[in-house]
C-alpha cells in the first residue's frame, strides 16, 4: 500500500521523469525493515530506483537527513565500500514537503529471520558472516582525510558527546534521566574511553541494512540506511554489529531479533566475526563492552524517544511496547556487569 498521497505521488512522478529516471506511471511500495527514515521502491515497469525521505515531523536535531546521507554516501563512491549509486535528491518544497534522496535499486535479499534458499548452504552462510565483517573492515579503511567526507564528523571527543547527546532526547528539562537509564549512564560516563583512532563508521552497521548478493558465493551487495554515518571510534560500529547478531540461550533484543538467521547452521558466531575484525585490523578488541553497553543503552534511548513521540500521536506503533525498550536495558546493564 502506497504511503503517498496521490499528489506527492505525481509530483514525485514528475521529479523522477524529469531526470530521466522512469518513463511511465510508477508504483510505490514500503521496503526495508527499519522504523526510521521512510524508503520505497519506485517501479515503472522497466526500471526500478528507490527513494528515501524523512518521518513526519519533529524529528530530534541533526537526525534524518537524507540530504547528509546523500553527500556521505557520494563520498563513499570508488572507495570499495558497496552502496548504492546517488541518482537525484530534492530540499524540501521542490518534490514534497520533505527533502528526497533518490538511490539506485540494488538486486539482492536483505536477510532477517531466515536465509533464503539460494543462500542456505552452511557454507555459503558462513562466507555471508565473513563477508559481512569485511565490508565494515572495508568502510573503517576509508581514508577521508582531505576528503569531502572530513566535513561529516567531528571526530575529537567522540565518545562521551555520543553519551551526552543521546542523553539529551530523554533527560527531562533540567537534563535528569530517568532512573532506568541514569545508573548505566553514570557507568558509561565514568568510563568513556580517550580519543583513539577516527573512521568513517556506520552508526547502524547490521545484517539488515545489508543487501546480500542473490547467488552464491555469499557476498554483500550493497551497505544501506547511512543515515547516521560520521567519524568517530570504529569499535562502535563492531560493538553495533556484535550486539544485533544474536547467540543462542541469550535473550533476543529487538535488532537481534530482527537477525535469527544469523542462528542457522553455518553463520559463524558473534567470537569469530570478532576474532576475524581484529585480525585483519589489528584492532584491540579487549576494551569492547564499554562500546556494546553504549550501543545497548543508546538504543533504549532512541526506542523511548520514539515511545514518547507514538504517546505524542505521532510516529510509528512498532515502538509502543516499553518492554522494547526494558530489553536494551537489560542487555546493556549485562554488558557493563551491573547488576537489574
Amino acid at each position: 500500500m502506497s504511503r503517498w498521497s496521490a499528489a506527492e505521488h505525481d509530483a514525485l512522478t514528475g521529479f523522477l521523469r524529469r531526470h530521466g529516471l522512469v518513463d511511465g506511471p510508477v508504483t510505490t511500495r514500503p521496503i526495508g525493515d527499519g522504523h526510521s527514515n521512510l524508503t520505497d521502491l519506485v517501479d515503472d515497469g522497466t526500471r526500478r530506483v528507490v527513494v528515501r525521505r524523512p518521518p513526519p515531523p519533529p524529528v530530534p536535531p541533526g537526525a534524518h537527513d537524507v540530504l547528509r546521507e546523500a553527500a556521505l554516501m557520494r563520498g563513499l563512491a570508488g572507495t570499495g565500500v558497496p552502496v548504492p549509486a546517488v541518482l537525484a535528491t530534492a530540499g524540501p518544497g521542490e518534490v514534497v514537503d520533505a527533502p528526497l534522496l533518490v538511490m539506485s535499486h540494488v538486486a539482492g535479499p536483505v536477510v532477517t529471520t531466515a536465509t533464503p534458499d539460494a543462500l542456505a548452504a552452511p557454507r555459503t552462510r558462513r562466507e555471508l558472516g565473513e563477508a559481512v565483517v569485511d565490508a565494515l573492515v572495508g568502510l573503517h579503511a576509508v581514508p577521508w582525510r582531505g576528503t569531502p567526507l572530513a566535513e561529516l564528523g567531528r571526530p575529537k571527543g567522540f565518545a562521551r558527546r555520543h553519551l551526552h547527546r543521546m542523553a539529551r532526547l530523554v533527560a527531562d528539562d533540567d537534563g535528569r534521566l530517568p532512573d532506568p537509564f541514569a545508573g548505566l549512564h553514570a557507568w558509561l560516563d565514568a568510563r568513556a574511553p580517550a580519543d583513539g583512532e577516527a573512521t568513517v563508521i556506520h552508526n547502524d552497521f547490521r545484517l539488515g541494512n545489508l543487501v546480500l548478493a542473490p547467488e552464491p558465493p555469499g557476498r554483500v551487495a550493497a551497505v544501506l540506511d547511512w543515515e547516521l554515518a560520521t567519524l568517530g571510534d570504529p569499535l562502535l560500529d563492531v560493538a553495533y554489529l556484535l550486539a544485533c547478531h544474536p547467540v543462542a540461550g541469550e535473550p533476543l533484543t529487538p535488532t537481534a531479533a530482527m537477525a535469527t538467521a544469523v542462528l542457522e547452521p553455518g553463520w559463524p558466531a558473534r567470537d569469530e566475526l570478532a576474532a576475524r575484525y581484529a585480525a585483519a585490523t589489528g584492532r584491540d578488541l579487549s576494551g569492547l563492552a564499554w562500546y556494546t553497553a553504549l550501543v545497548s543503552w543508546k538504543l533504549a534511548v532512541l526506542y523511548e524517544y520514539s515511545r514518547r513521540r507514538l504517546g505524542d500521536g505521532i510516529g510509528d506503533p512498532y515502538y509502543a511496547d516499553p518492554a522494547l525498550v526494558r530489553s536494551f536495558l537489560d542487555a546493556g546493564r549485562a554488558a557493563a556487569g551491573l547488576t537489574s
